[in-house]
């Protein structure tokens, strides 16, 4: 099968965030990468999208569907390549930036670890917080802004994460959609995500690869 041409990944987003879905018809869409060293399969309901220079047929060859296929073990190598890194297996949420915010800039924090992680794998990020922790925003998948954040390990269950989403939306302009990529198992950071307005809208898979 010949590879379909589709909107790029954050015309994709961006309807997804608006309600407005791929078919849930069980394909896979190729679509060119959105940063030159990263990769990404994004999964909606019975429908994957794979932000990569590998061809479709390749991904079709290694199993990927619009289902479980998408990220499944195959598919990930293939995407990967010998050498390539695969990030893990994050559910995929949406906000909508607020634009007013008094969620300080904490360049003392450029070192963090979640702030090396997130310049990993994402662009112009920037680090916010305040007492309660920090919040990293980038631009992320698909060219779109995106959130992590981190509230220290003393100061958890008191609602700090959920607050300190809430005010990270408003480092974004009004209107403009946000996401958030959270590990499945991480219950405490779905819920804060959850309960700070973000809604799920699939999967993500992000890669750096290496192919021969």
């Amino acid at each position: 099968m010949g590879q379909r041409h589709v909107h790029g990944l954050g015309d994709v987003l961006r309807a997804a965030a608006d309600g407005r879905f791929p078919a849930p018809d069980g394909s896979v869409d190729v679509v060119p990468p959105y940063l030159p060293r990263v990769e990404a399969m994004v999964s909606f309901t019975a429908h994957a999208v794979a932000a990569t220079t590998l061809s479709r047929a390749a991904l079709l060859a290694a199993g990927a569907d619009g289902y479980a296929g998408a990220t499944s073990a195959p598919v990930m190598a293939a995407l990967a390549g010998p050498d390539g890194e695969c990030d893990v297996l994050d559910a995929l949420l949406v906000a909508r930036g607020t634009g007013r915010t008094g969620l300080p800039e904490r360049p003392d924090l450029a070192d963090h670890p979640r702030v090396a992680y997130a310049r990993g794998w994402r662009v112009d990020v920037h680090v916010h917080g305040d007492e309660r922790g920090l919040v990293t925003v980038s631009r992320g998948l698909g060219g779109l802004a995106e959130l992590s954040f981190e509230v220290p390990s003393g100061g958890r269950g008191r609602g700090h994460g959920r607050a300190l989403l809430h005010d990270a939306l408003g480092l974004v302009a009004a209107g403009e959609p946000v996401l958030a990529a959270v590990a499945p198992g991480n219950a405490a950071s779905l819920r804060a995500a959850l309960a700070a307005g973000f809604v799920p809208i699939g999967s993500v898979q992000l890669v750096r690869p290496r192919r021969r």
